[in-house]
């Protein structure tokens, strides 16, 4: 089992054999997705799905937006909970499924001793292994990790935005952090108030990071009241500019509120 991160969704995968095939998977030369081309995670994955006859996988594939939510919202939802929940609803459904389970190999999220012993008294009767870097350890976490990356590829690739860009380029790359594009689309689409399209992880330290250096400062009435507070620009002036032109298009989010300026009540 494992995830693949970044911008976008995050993408958990799931890939399971008979314990008596395993060299039928190894057969296959997979290999750790991040040292494959995707061209040859595109092959590969292509024979995962021919070889159903001992191979099967599943994907839970998480929203940028509620990963957003889940970490923002008022009880906290860690992303290395959220992540260890997922991984257990995906053992889960290979149970509820009929899949005859009796070793499970993981690739850590946060310390590999606690997360095996968490998944070791969700599942006593299975064999739980949990390790950094499994996908290039075991032949079937590398498997998993193919199918998960692959499928985020092609999520990312493919991602139709609800938010009207108008002229924001569509090139945003992988959506990883040190790739050259993505930090490009990310300070070219970011909005002063509104932040950015339900794309881009709220929650993500690369976004954060750039929300706090570029975006209007937020001042909140219930905030202790310190100097940077006082010194912070209110966001209402954002939505009230006397020197903007009249015919200055409104954001979409006025738009879908059927929301108008008024002038007097």
């Amino acid at each position: 089992m494992t995830v693949y991160d970044g911008e976008g969704p995050m993408v958990y995968g799931i890939c399971y054999c008979p314990v008596a095939r395993q060299r039928d998977l190894e057969t296959l030369k997979v290999a750790d997705s991040k040292t494959l081309t995707e061209a040859q995670r595109e092959q590969l994955f292509e024979q995962l799905n021919e070889a159903n006859d001992f191979v099967g996988w599943a994907l839970h594939i998480l929203s940028p937006n509620f990963i957003s939510t889940s970490m923002q919202q008022r009880a906290k939802y860690n992303l290395n909970a959220l992540s260890h929940d997922t991984a257990i609803g995906l053992i889960q459904h290979a149970l509820d499924s009929g899949v005859q389970v009796a070793e499970v190999f993981v690739d850590t999220v946060g310390p590999a001793e606690k997360y095996q012993e968490k998944l070791k008294l969700q599942f006593p009767g299975l064999e739980v292994t949990v390790r950094a870097k499994a996908d290039s350890l075991f032949p079937i976490v590398s498997a998993a990790s193919i199918c998960a990356k692959v499928a985020r590829d092609r999520a990312v690739k493919n991602w139709k935005f609800l938010e009207d860009l108008e002229d924001a380029s569509s090139d945003y790359g992988s959506g990883y952090p040190n790739d050259p594009k993505t930090k490009e689309w990310l300070a070219q689409t970011l909005d002063p108030v509104f932040g950015y399209p339900q794309f881009v992880r709220f929650s993500w330290s690369t976004a954060q990071t750039i929300l706090e250096s570029k975006a209007a400062p937020v001042r909140w009435d219930d905030s202790e009241d310190d100097s940077s507070q006082k010194s912070a620009q209110s966001l209402l002036c954002f939505f009230a500019r006397k020197d903007a032109p009249a015919e200055r298009p409104l954001h979409r989010y006025f738009h879908e509120r059927k929301l108008e300026a008024v002038t007097s009540l």
